[in-house]
């Protein structure tokens, strides 16, 4: 049986360095939810979206924007917006290469 492609993953940022300096339990655990969005399942993690950073589906990429330590149960506002700056560089960069693909086809 074909296994389908699993979707790709996108550091942005310093999340990825941000990642590793964490306890290797959290990385395995945040690992293997990851591995499993690959696949197209649920993550394994207790997970919510935030609406207030933006939301949407891009081709067959996982984006992980930011990484950081949570100190209360309210997002940091320089998290919150380090992530919606992230999110809009994306979304600037999948526009371009749009553009750029469209230009090279006529």
């Amino acid at each position: 049986m074909v296994q389908p492609a699993r979707a790709t993953v996108s550091w942005e940022g310093d999340s990825l360095n941000v990642l590793k300096k964490w306890p290797n339990i959290v990385q395995n655990a945040l690992g293997a939810s990851l591995l499993r969005l690959q696949e197209g399942k649920r993550p394994t993690l207790v997970t919510r979206t935030m609406q207030s950073i933006g939301r949407g589906v891009f081709e067959d990429t996982i984006y992980v924007l930011d990484s950081f330590t949570k100190k209360s149960r309210k997002t940091e506002k320089n998290d919150l917006n380090r992530a919606k700056a992230r999110l809009s560089q994306v979304r600037q960069r999948l526009q371009e290469a749009r553009t750029d693909a469209k230009r090279k086809s006529d």
